[in-house]
């Protein structure tokens, strides 16, 4: 791939499948503005711009059109269980009423046999039991967003005057383990290097998630990411940087080793989980590892189709498709070119992916980190050499852990 081809058309990496997977996950902004004002945050502080020219909240409306949208995707392709992400901006801002409201509008419309499996991402600063009690009662899990388990972690995390967000967020997640554990999805948590690891890890373990996504800073090899040494793929030995130093690989190592040493499985580490089980040759299911297409599409507040946000951290208006829920189908938006470029599996990356020997692991990696002003998305991930680090340590652990197996 040469250069984008406009701000709301991703240009194709390379060919594509004749038959894209349909969506199983259905990402929709309830709201699209934040009361938090985090200092680094791709989506409000980086190049995209979008979200300034769009209504708040989505309208009765556009919810009412996304949840037939829905509904006539899961009958189109006999879908038996799709994913429904509340998402934002912060969701809790338009009240718990009007996200169960929602949410059972897209259940009554599911076509029979179809399971929504519902779930909120919050920054936990606006739950109270009252609301996490309204949620549950509708079948929806909370899912919260921290920087660590711990004040100095996320000193970051300010609102719009600057006042931290710990003291909300911290009670909003302890009464979400303490008293509606049978509601609680997860912690997604972003590695930042000047952060302990370990410290990070059992700080968050004292939140007793049942499951913790950890996420690499969104970054490429235009805009890298914090404290990494890049090397531009034009001008290394390696077009992905292997040989360079791997500060997030070695993060994610120290906190592999320790999650690994426990033993018992003191809480589900997807991104661990989906290494491990790609290396056995098993089926996993995560944006940053492995060929298989990601199948997630987001509805924003006005109703636009759009692809997932990590893109918007490449360029504006880079996850713009030009479609909406008025005019389109879901499955038109399978047919988009940014969309069906995702679909192509070995065949949409790089060369030098598609010679690697970690690649049906890897993956070529996330999807908006391989983003270059001029090359687009055809690259290796700006964490190449990081997520080499990792597969290597972790099928080196798992194979120490394997040696006295039976043939």
């Amino acid at each position: 791939m040469s250069r984008q081809a406009t701000p709301s058309a991703a240009p194709r990496t390379g060919p594509v499948g004749p038959a894209p997977v349909p969506f199983g996950q259905f990402i929709v902004k309830v709201h699209g503005r934040c009361n938090l004002a985090c200092r680094y945050c791709y989506l409000y502080e980086g190049p995209d711009t979008t979200w300034r020219d769009r209504p708040a909240a989505a309208s009765p409306a556009v919810l009412g059109r996304t949840a037939s949208r829905i509904a006539e995707h899961a009958a189109v392709h006999s879908l038996r269980e799709i994913a429904l992400v509340l998402h934002g901006g912060e969701p809790l801002l338009v009240g718990a009423d009007r996200l169960a409201a929602f949410a059972e509008r897209v259940r009554d419309r599911a076509p029979a046999g179809c399971t929504v499996r519902t779930t909120v991402q919050t920054n936990a600063t606006l739950l109270t039991d009252a609301r996490i009690a309204a949620l549950a009662r509708h079948g929806i899990n909370i899912g919260i967003s921290l920087d660590g388990g711990l004040p100095a972690h996320n000193a970051l995390r300010t609102d719009h005057v600057g006042r931290p967000s710990w003291p909300a967020a911290s009670r909003g997640a302890r009464l979400l383990a303490d008293r509606h554990h049978e509601a609680y999805a997860g912690i997604l948590a972003v590695v930042d290097l000047r952060i302990d690891p370990v410290e990070m890890y059992e700080s968050l373990l004292a939140l007793h998630p049942p499951a913790l996504d950890l996420l690499l800073p969104h970054g490429n090899w235009t805009a890298p990411p914090p404290s990494m040494p890049v090397t531009h793929p034009a001008h290394s030995t390696h077009p992905g940087g292997i040989g360079r130093p791997t500060p997030y690989g070695d993060w994610l190592c120290a906190v592999f080793d320790r999650w690994w040493s426990a033993g018992r499985r003191e809480t589900k580490v997807r991104l661990f989980e989906e290494c491990l089980a790609l290396l056995l040759g098993l089926p996993a299911a995560t944006e940053s590892l492995g060929l298989d297409p990601v199948n997630a599409i987001v509805v924003e507040t006005d109703g636009a189709i759009e692809q997932i946000d990590s893109l918007k951290s490449a360029y504006d208006g880079a996850a713009g498709t030009g479609l909406d829920v008025f005019r389109h189908t879901f499955d038109d938006a399978l047919r988009h070119p940014g969309v069906a470029a995702r679909h192509g599996g070995a065949d949409a990356l790089a060369a030098v992916c598609r010679t690697c020997p970690l690649l049906t692991v890897c993956g070529g990696g996330h999807y908006a980190h391989r983003y270059r002003a001029g090359h687009g998305f055809a690259n290796p991930s700006v964490y190449c050499a990081d997520l080499d680090r990792l597969v290597r340590h972790v099928a080196a652990r798992l194979a120490e852990a394997t040696a006295g197996d039976p043939p």
